[in-house]
């Protein structure tokens, strides 16, 4: 099942998920690019900007954590994406989900929000699956801060969904995206990580970014009602 579209109103324009999105697109280009060269050079780029638990665990092992150097690859790992559908995928349910808590929040401190949702999604697929060598990319763990957001603040939203072929029908938010959650958690406890061995989806990332968008979005103010209309 995929979303179409929420129906909960925006009262600013949502200039930071417009950036964000346009970001990864143009990082993802740029990957396009270095993969003409060969796929060899895409995969050097990959494990370089890309979250590699392995390398986590050799450097603390080994003494030399780096913090600038370990933190790098957790930043630019939310950029990156690993092919088309991937990218669209992710850039389609931060279309529909992010302009309300940015919305919500205001714009710096929505990026701020992203940012550390994507963060907080790295680190528990670190924690979590530490022995795994292979690379994970995306901003698949910080849009599942954004949905957590949207799970707490707009539970009863309407979201109309589409049930392939051509089923159309709306659910409720929660239902929608508690599904979407428990469907990641138990991928991860059951199947997860035999399926990010084979280089599948880091379904712990997801369920780290979900949590930490509910704790943060009670954390972070929201923004003043007398600027709601304000773009900064």
């Amino acid at each position: 099942m995929l979303p179409i579209r929420d129906e909960t109103p925006r009262y600013s324009t949502p200039y930071v998920t417009y950036f964000i999105i346009a970001l990864n697109v143009l990082v993802f280009l740029f990957e396009l690019s270095i993969e003409a060269k060969g796929p060899r050079a895409l995969d050097s780029f990959i494990r370089t900007f890309g979250v590699v638990p392995l390398h986590f665990e050799r450097a603390a092992s080994a003494g030399h954590f780096s913090l600038v150097g370990m933190f790098l690859p957790v930043l630019t790992s939310m950029f990156l994406h690993g092919s088309w559908m991937h990218i669209l995928g992710n850039m389609w349910f931060l279309w529909i989900f992010g302009d309300n808590i940015e919305d919500y929040l205001g714009h710096f401190t929505y990026l701020l929000f992203y940012l550390l949702s994507g963060v907080a999604a790295a680190l528990a697929y670190i924690a979590l699956d530490a022995g795994s060598n292979v690379p994970t990319v995306g901003a698949s763990g910080a849009i599942a801060g954004v949905m957590g957001a949207y799970f707490v603040l707009h539970p009863k939203a309407r979201v109309l969904m589409w049930f392939p072929p051509i089923f159309f029908f709306h659910l409720p938010a929660w239902l929608m995206l508690g599904y979407w959650f428990v469907y990641q958690f138990l991928s991860a406890t059951s199947l997860g990580a035999e399926n990010q061995n084979m280089g599948g989806v880091a379904f712990w990332a997801h369920v780290g970014g979900f949590i930490a968008g509910i704790v943060l979005i009670k954390i972070l103010p929201e923004r003043h009602q007398h600027s709601r209309y304000a773009t900064w």
